[in-house]
């Protein structure tokens, strides 16, 4: 198994072809669901029989598929799932939510088979679906493997027709077994009670004092007598003396004892399950990549802490722009990333190299994307967007994930001069038939842009006549005042032979992803942003 490593593909098939068992330390998953959606749309009945569920990167409706479901049982490997699944098909029937539940099954079974004993799992999910997921994963780990249904305050308020605001998620919290890595975690002390610490001791450090006696709680306390105080105590009395040797008991003048607690020993409130304090990733935040599902960082930062240690492996098998991915290499994990779509892959990889310098082949490896023409040619057949995608990615581009209408547009490439003037090449990718119009095409819309220049990327080879109108085009002027072609073509084939070797200006610097970047602590794995 290699760790650090980005996949394209279905996850199942990656995870049943390339993970070994229990291998992995710690599993989040955000899978799609249709929180942006009516909630009742998973229930819907659907009239079409063989419609396969689609997954992308914007939309994610599940639609119900007789083959799909007939599959699901004539696996072997889903066998322990036989029976809940006939009982939720005799609930559902024939809806979206049973093809979800379908597609999502196996993909647990998976998961639980590569997680480490000592590993968690958690899924992300909204209140629609949450429970028939609780009781998967309840039948896949075991109902004593569950620990928790935290929800997430996501937003402070949603406006909902005819119902309350649905502005929360759900994170449900499994371990493979009762021996599972775990770190507490905190939130801050409210200012009320930081208050109470209005003591200080000689070297100036704050301090509250806090009642050491029993009476009143359940379960009764210590008997005996300390320093001429009587009373039925909290500890018993090796503890209460070695509170007076640290110094951390307080006699007061009514002839009482009570404990020393200094404020830098608080470490802060222990976390609860309803987490309000992690702010969702909104159009002003920082960290926004432009992807609708985005999970804020401070989010998986605290789950990876919590459920993990540095060094370990980190598995996301529905990773979207990759934000575990990036929360688990800033804390110093190792990880692997899996989506079914190039714009997602295209994204991580941007964001590995704008937030952490880090290059693929060489700090991480990707998997399952083309490596010569023929698999390019197979993969344009497949799915002609996502050859699109994976074409502008090899080039630094940032995909055109919508078009309106057709502009011509595939890819913008962003770099700063030597002036430090922020340039943009426009990209377009071609899988078919090449003619000359072609170039003209595209050199209208070089010109329309107000482009510095354009890359035109083709999976045929071109003809020697769209070299020649190619040159006619003209050139950008650099301010080293070196002219570079303004029109420039390269096949599939060059690219990945040579890499990006697209003419740029001499000391030109690709924009990173995110506008920042980020720094490892070098002992502690820590990074400070």
């Amino acid at each position: 198994m290699f760790t650090n490593t980005l996949y394209y593909g279905d996850n199942l098939d990656v995870m049943r072809e390339f993970i070994p068992d229990e291998s992995v330390d710690l599993v989040y998953l955000d899978p799609p669901f249709n929180s942006a959606r009516d909630y009742n749309v998973l229930f819907k009945q659907s009239k079409r029989d063989e419609n396969q569920a689609q997954i992308t990167a914007f939309t994610d409706t599940w639609q119900w598929s007789k083959r799909h479901y007939e599959e699901f049982f004539d696996d072997p490997k889903n066998a322990r799932l036989y029976d809940l699944m006939s009982a939720l098909h005799t609930i559902l029937g024939q809806s979206e939510m049973m093809a979800y539940l379908v597609m999502m099954a196996p993909r647990m079974l998976e998961l639980h088979r590569v997680l480490k004993p000592t590993g968690s799992l958690y899924l992300h999910c909204d209140p629609i679906a949450s429970h028939y997921l609780k009781v998967l994963l309840d039948k896949v780990f075991g109902p004593t493997r569950f620990r928790n249904e935290i929800t997430w305050k996501r937003t402070s308020a949603h406006s909902d027709a005819r119902k309350y605001g649905c502005n929360a998620d759900t994170l449900l919290f499994y371990t493979a077994t009762d021996d599972y890595a775990w770190a507490s975690q905190y939130t801050v002390h409210s200012d009320e009670y930081l208050a109470r610490f209005r003591h200080k001791d000689t070297d100036g450090r704050p301090w509250a004092d806090f009642d050491l006696t029993a009476k009143g709680l359940s379960g009764g306390g210590y008997d005996y007598e300390y320093r001429g105080v009587r009373s039925l105590w909290r500890c018993p009395l090796e503890t209460m003396r070695r509170f007076d040797e640290e110094g951390r008991l307080h006699f007061t003048s009514k002839g009482g004892i009570r404990l020393k607690r200094y404020q830098e020993d608080t470490p802060g409130v222990p976390l609860q399950s309803i987490w309000e304090d992690i702010s969702p990733v909104n159009s002003q935040a920082a960290e926004r990549m432009g992807y609708p599902t985005q999970k804020p960082l401070a989010l998986l930062e605290r789950i990876i802490n919590a459920s993990s240690n540095p060094g370990d492996v980190v598995l996301d098998p529905f990773c979207g722009c990759g934000t575990a991915v990036v929360a688990a290499e800033k804390l110093g994990r190792h990880w692997i990333g899996i989506d079914i779509t190039y714009i997602a892959l295209d994204l991580m990889i941007s964001r590995l190299l704008g937030d952490f310098e880090l290059k693929r082949g060489v700090d991480y490896d990707v998997k399952g994307d083309p490596k010569d023409a023929y698999t390019a040619s197979k993969l344009f057949e497949q799915s002609p967007k996502q050859f699109e995608i994976w074409a502008v990615g090899l080039v630094g581009g940032v995909p055109q994930p919508e078009k309106s209408g057709d502009k011509g547009i595939d890819g913008k490439v962003y770099f700063q001069d030597l002036l430090g003037n922020l340039q943009c090449a426009v990209c377009q990718v071609k899988g078919g038939h090449l003619t000359t119009g072609a170039v003209d095409a595209f050199a209208h819309v070089i010109e329309r842009e107000k482009a510095a220049m354009g890359f035109f990327i083709c999976l045929e080879p071109p003809t020697k006549g769209m070299y020649n109108r190619a040159e006619e085009i003209g050139f950008f002027d650099s301010p080293s005042g070196r002219k570079i072609p303004k029109f420039q073509i390269r096949t599939i084939k060059e690219l990945l032979d040579k890499g990006n070797d697209f003419d740029f200006p001499i000391g030109y610097s690709l924009k990173s992803a995110s506008g920042k970047r980020l720094t490892r602590d070098k002992d502690q794995g820590k990074l400070e942003m």
